[in-house]
């Protein structure tokens, strides 16, 4: 998933440049949104991955004992 968000960053920032460009507003705006949704995907994915890492950490400990 994180690879997914950073496309939506790179959509979002060129939304928001061709809305900037243009004076297009809105198209600014979902430019924005797209980059936040992107850094949110790829937060997902990072705190998935570490809780993974957590888990499989924690398997090693009980299977050691």
């Amino acid at each position: 998933m994180a690879d997914k968000g950073k496309m939506d960053q790179a959509k979002g920032k060129a939304k928001e440049t061709v809305g900037k460009v243009t004076g297009n507003d809105r198209m600014k705006t979902e430019g924005k949104a797209d980059q936040a949704k992107g850094k949110a995907k790829e937060a997902v994915s990072e705190t998935e991955k570490r809780a993974r890492g957590i888990q499989d950490s924690l398997r090693d400990k009980r299977d050691k004992a």
